[in-house]
């Protein structure tokens, strides 16, 4: 489908429903209506297509039973699908990943927020607000491009690395940390090489890692003086052998990095087969990412 981006859609039920055609509203053979949602195409932390992470953005104009919103992300097959549906004050937003929900998106947060703005859903100037299920979320624009303000995930330095991750990667870690989170699926692994060739270098056994709930960091500090550190990220257990440009690991590296360096404003490079760059600031328990994005 093609929504064109002269028109100024309205976040009602009847703005959105014009483009729902005569057949799609039919109830075919007994079956349950057609369900139907603009949806975007987005490459984010991307300054021209082609490049940063891809997300989807779907724009249901009422909440959608969860089975609805994993066979849509299921169907897109990118890294994540953001639903985004109005609400008092600003918007409810859910990522979901080709194979379950996450609790904390970066990339597709930030491909929500230019839809909103580009479809002007939210005037150009104003904060677009989110209430996710890592609390509330701000993106706003700065100097061209979007800045998030997203929760910083502490890393915690650890001798219980699973068998899984030391056979997977076959590498010499600096050091392995993982975030605190309260649900083992939601933790990052983050281990640090020796330096940016090690971080390249680095072919993961992805069958290993299916076995490892959450995901897996590999970082070292960047060989190019523009950037601080590089990273890669591999998340199998979400159906993601390795994410092109991950914002979540960079509210962890972020901290990280910030802790090693000295320094609250920093360049990560993620140095996948995509790459991409995300500008980050770290601010007490919170992270500020910047980065642009196509549609």
């Amino acid at each position: 489908m093609q929504y064109s981006m002269n028109t100024t859609p309205c976040i009602l039920e009847p703005a959105w429903s014009r483009v729902i055609t005569r057949p799609q509203r039919r109830v075919i053979r007994g079956a349950t209506r057609l369900l139907t949602a603009p949806l975007f195409h987005v490459d984010a932390f991307a300054r021209r297509p082609f490049e940063g992470n891809p997300a989807a953005v779907c724009l249901p104009s009422r909440p959608r039973r969860k089975e609805w919103m994993q066979q849509v992300a299921a169907e897109m097959n990118v890294s994540e699908t953001a639903f985004v549906v109005p609400t008092f004050g600003g918007f409810d937003l859910r990522w979901f990943t080709p194979t379950g929900e996450v609790s904390l998106c970066g990339h597709a947060t930030l491909a929500a927020a230019h839809v909103l703005w580009e479809t002007g859903q939210v005037a150009e100037r104003s904060e677009v607000r989110f209430r996710t299920r890592s609390g509330p979320l701000i993106a706003r624009r700065v100097d061209g491009s979007i800045e998030l303000n997203l929760p910083s995930r502490p890393v915690v330095e650890t001798r219980q690395i699973p068998r899984a991750v030391r056979i997977a990667l076959d590498v010499s870690p600096i050091s392995v940390g993982r975030t605190l989170e309260q649900a083992p699926e939601n933790a990052d692994f983050v281990v640090e090489l020796e330096g940016e060739a090690a971080v390249r270098a680095v072919r993961p056994d992805f069958a290993a890692l299916r076995s490892v709930p959450g995901g897996v960091i590999v970082t070292a500090r960047a060989d190019d003086p523009q950037y601080d550190f590089v990273s890669r990220y591999f998340a199998p257990w979400w159906g993601i052998d390795e994410d092109p440009v991950t914002g979540s690991a960079h509210c962890a590296l972020a901290p990280y990095w910030a802790g090693r360096l000295g320094k609250t404003k920093l360049v990560g490079r993620q140095i996948s087969a995509r790459g991409g760059v995300v500008e980050a600031r770290v601010d007490g328990d919170r992270v500020h990412l910047c980065g642009r994005a196509v549609t």
